[in-house]
């Protein structure tokens, strides 16, 4: 395939995602009882081991494929119109490609967050094929360290891989904070993602219980010249950022449970990966009547929360739906519901 053509398919692809992307949200902004994104773990093993994370281990296998595509099937079922497939790492299934393919049976927009070791261009060419709509890529540093091994150095040419045979959106997250040495490494890998054409965002890396960890001086001036940065690119509601990157507590209503959900290797349904174990309840036994007791459900960890996906998704109701019942706090085992006392 020449240059000139792989650029006309490239636009088509992106204006065909585009307009599934309006109609699907639009949707998520009017109707209020189904979530908006789900992100669902194919299998837990990574083949990295960054020191800061905590969604990883070394040891476990796929989840079945057809287990997988039950519970795609599941979440479409619930109207979810955004499926994001975490990790461990994602691309170690065997059958990455068939879940995916599923999740486009189903109307859905198909994601994938993925570490980029294992990209080459056969495997991005059958990624085109199974028809992924978006990739993230975090790359947390440019030398490999102790911390991080997801480096710009180990992973450029996988970035001009992906620049030379991806149909699907691209986005590279740099971060700072959570032991990250040199911050000004962020902006390097920014600008770098922009150069080949793809879109930049930064995050805040979060403690072991994804909560917050301000950032020093020079990190919140690195910061703030990469929101510029991916102002220009990808225009991304981030505000909640800013009071992270200053130390203070957000005011927000968290979705999650009902218009983010996250499902784990083992089918269950929680808040987040970094709340495990709240609802807790299996995936196939969710219901509408769950999302709306979640949906008016006030989480005792959102205000240091740094889950961005949550925020991200929370802004479809932020004008909407005041919360009356409160979790108990994310320490105990049992979150107990009560009423909010007006």
């Amino acid at each position: 395939m020449s240059g000139r053509t792989f650029r006309v398919k490239r636009q088509i692809a992106a204006l065909h995602r585009r307009l599934r992307e309006l109609r699907l949200l639009a949707y998520g902004a009017v109707h209020t009882d189904h979530p908006v994104m789900a992100h669902i773990i194919p299998i837990r093993r990574c083949n990295l081991s960054c020191t800061y994370c905590n969604e990883y281990d070394n040891f476990s296998k796929p989840v079945p494929t057809s287990v997988m595509v039950d519970r795609i099937n599941q979440l479409a079922d619930l109207g979810t119109t955004i499926i994001t497939l975490s990790g461990g790492e994602p691309l170690l299934h065997p059958d990455l490609d068939d879940i995916i393919a599923a999740m486009r049976r189903r109307g859905v927009l198909a994601c994938l967050i993925t570490n980029g070791y294992l990209l080459m261009p056969d495997r991005i060419e059958r990624l085109n094929r199974a028809g992924l709509d978006h990739m993230q890529i975090s790359i947390d540093n440019v030398m490999p360290d102790d911390v991080s091994k997801k480096s710009l150095k180990v992973l450029d040419k996988k970035l001009q891989m992906l620049a030379e045979h991806a149909l699907f959106h691209v986005n590279i997250n740099s971060v700072v904070g959570g032991g990250i040495k040199n911050p000004d490494d962020a902006l390097i890998v920014g600008r770098r993602a922009v150069e080949l054409g793809f879109s930049s965002t930064i995050g805040i890396i979060h403690d072991g219980d994804g909560q917050l960890r301000p950032l020093g001086d020079h990190e919140r001036e690195i910061y703030g010249t990469m929101k510029r940065l991916e102002k220009r690119h990808f225009t991304r509601l981030s505000f909640f950022q800013d009071s992270i990157a200053d130390g203070r507590p957000s005011d927000w209503r968290c979705r999650a449970g009902a218009r983010y959900i996250y499902v784990c290797e083992d089918g269950l349904v929680h808040y987040c990966s970094q709340q495990r174990g709240y609802p807790a309840k299996p995936l196939a036994e969710y219901t509408v009547d769950d999302i709306r007791r979640e949906y008016i459900t006030e989480k005792s960890c959102a205000p240091y929360c740094t889950v961005s996906c949550v925020h991200y998704v929370s802004y479809f109701d932020f004008w909407r739906g005041e919360q009356t019942i409160k979790a108990a706090p994310a320490a105990e085992t049992r979150p107990e519901l009560v009423q909010i006392q007006k």
